[in-house]
């Protein structure tokens, strides 16, 4: 995945573990040590791409679009334009299919496939019970 969406993960999986209250991106990027300018560049495009609302002043900030279990990783990459989503060769030969495969075809096949099946089947609600999870232990 890029970083791009990591971060956008990450960030949202704030929101979520904040029980749906809004967050302001600022207090987002403090939270979660991302930096702030980059990161309101990809809550703007997860806003447009209908993932995520935003709203300006008192009361405003960055919030979930549909409900935490309803919003999958695979999504949020989708969102970004992630290069995982393509089928690309690994060793970036112009033509890699099972008719002319590179020497990483099986591997990278398999590999990609492992990683797609994770993010369709993860959702921010996972990511939110982590982060809780982690605050929980770091209270402790």
């Amino acid at each position: 995945m890029t970083q791009s969406t990591g971060y956008a993960i990450t960030a949202l999986g704030h929101v979520a573990s904040s029980g749906g209250k809004a967050r302001f991106i600022k207090d987002i990027a403090e939270a979660t040590g991302l930096p702030h300018p980059y990161l309101a560049k990809i809550i703007h495009t997860l806003a447009r791409r209908g993932l995520a609302v935003t709203r300006r002043g008192v009361g405003g900030g960055v919030a979930l679009a549909r409900e935490p279990g309803d919003i999958t990783l695979y999504d949020i990459a989708y969102a970004l334009d992630d290069p995982l989503l393509e089928e690309r060769c690994m060793l970036g030969t112009a033509e890699c299919s099972d008719e002319r495969a590179c020497p990483a075809h099986a591997f990278w096949t398999q590999h990609r496939k492992d990683q797609i099946d994770f993010l369709r089947t993860s959702t921010l609600a996972d990511v939110a019970a982590f982060e809780r999870r982690q605050r929980e232990q770091g209270a402790a």
